[in-house]
């Protein structure tokens, strides 16, 4: 069996082989695959938001030296029963130094998008594969309403902060 022929069957756990092959392992092992699945989703979840975001900074006007670093805040929406906590599809901010810009709303220049037509306004503004890789992120690991996610451009890092 080749590696890519393994990785097909791993992509899809509900097939009668899989499930049978799964079924037979010990719970340890289960408990491991799971936590190796989530990094390795976690990474490439990462990766797509980088390549989007240095993306969409190459794609900005301007002169002045490139961008270093994009951050993204986090959002809520109602979700069935609740609020749902994700990080918003919209750059909020792009800098050409390492120093963190003030992303408080009195503080930075946004848009105001009414109330319930935020997927609308996400649908005509945000990249989809951004959008997804962020919500995506959000799902594994939620964000807290004092974070802000981190993305350096120059080393591919994603790491969250606290402004």
């Amino acid at each position: 069996m080749t590696h890519e022929e393994l990785a097909a069957l791993l992509a899809k756990p509900t097939t009668p082989l899989m499930r049978a092959a799964l079924r037979g392992l010990p719970p340890q092992t289960l408990e491991t695959l799971a936590t190796v699945a989530d990094q390795a989703a976690e990474r490439g979840w990462k990766q797509v938001v980088v390549d989007r975001t240095r993306a969409f900074a190459a794609e900005q006007p301007g002169d002045g030296p490139p961008p270093v670093a994009a951050y993204f805040t986090m959002t809520e929406q109602p979700a069935g029963r609740g609020m749902s906590v994700s990080w918003s599809p919209f750059i909020a901010a792009l800098t050409p130094t390492e120093e963190m810009p003030d992303l408080r709303h009195t503080e930075t220049t946004a848009r105001m998008v009414p109330v319930g037509e935020a997927a609308r306004a996400e649908e005509d503004f945000a990249d989809p594969r951004l959008a997804e890789a962020l919500h995506r992120l959000a799902a594994l690991d939620p964000p807290t309403h004092e974070e802000v996610l981190r993305v350096h451009l120059r080393t591919g890092r994603v790491t969250r902060v606290r402004p």
